[in-house]
């Protein structure tokens, strides 16, 4: 038997606001043209780059000046994870959660709309004399793609506070669509409107539970992760995937028929 594949590091950002019915969390339709997920309405995300690497040691570096306290501790192992989440929501959404190195809030909705998106993020941070906001970043989950896939990725799950005045939009190449939309919506749309990743749809699911931003990301600071890799089962004579019941996805057991 040949071996796995090797799973490629990732991120995704799960950005919040609270929505006239509650929780909401923006969403991008996948370009159908995409070979892995073609089509599929997902959260902001995509694999992690080497100057990702890069731009965390520096923000890891900005502790806060004039001696503030350290926003972050230099051994945080998802620095370069929080740094790809953050480059992919401003490519793909327009939305940028950095600010100025040493300033305590986020770079003004006026100054973030005025930034080219596709230019590349290190050297545009760099010229801006900005820096990723690492801390407003809450891990949420972490799933590695199963060593049968074709194509693989260790990926980490963030939740943020989208930054207020900031408009979002999709960026017309990798995602053709994009949504404020309430869990409980996503996932009630499933096979009509849209169509959902397993993990997509086991992270709605847990997002569902909290009526609010602020609750999702106090559960997110409070909860141990634990890392979903799943396992191919059969469910009722179908396609079926086996996770973590401790992971706290409301199973451990799961049909994945019309998922993709």
């Amino acid at each position: 038997m040949s071996e796995p594949a090797l799973a490629r590091p990732a991120a995704t950002i799960l950005l919040l606001r609270d929505g006239p019915s509650g929780l909401e969390t923006f969403m991008v339709v996948r370009h159908h043209h995409i070979d892995f997920a073609s089509g599929a309405l997902v959260f902001p995300g995509g694999r992690m780059e080497a100057a990702d690497m890069e731009m965390a040691g520096a923000a890891i570096a900005d502790r806060g000046g004039r001696g503030r306290r350290p926003r972050l501790q230099a051994a945080d192992p998802l620095a370069p994870f929080k740094v790809a989440a953050i480059r992919e929501a401003f490519e793909e959404c327009g939305v940028l959660l950095a600010r100025a190195a040493g300033a305590d809030t986020l770079v003004p909705a006026s100054r973030a709309a005025g930034l080219d998106r596709a230019a590349p993020f290190a050297g545009l941070l760099a010229r801006e004399k900005l820096v990723p906001a690492l801390d407003a970043l809450v891990p949420f989950a972490h799933w590695i793609t199963p060593d049968f896939a074709p194509k693989r990725f260790d990926t980490h799950f963030f939740l943020a506070l989208a930054p207020p005045g900031q408009a979002l939009a999709h960026d017309g190449r990798e995602a053709v669509d994009s949504v404020w939309i309430s869990p409980q919506e996503a996932l009630a749309e499933h096979g009509k409107r849209f169509k959902l990743l397993f993990p997509t749809h086991r992270n709605l699911w847990k997002l569902a539970a909290h009526a609010g931003a602020a609750s999702a990301l106090a559960a997110a600071r409070a909860n141990r992760i634990v890392t979903v890799q799943p396992e191919k089962v059969i469910v009722d004579g179908g396609p079926g995937l086996r996770i973590p019941v401790e992971a706290g996805y409301g199973g451990e057991v799961f049909s994945v028929v019309g998922l993709l």
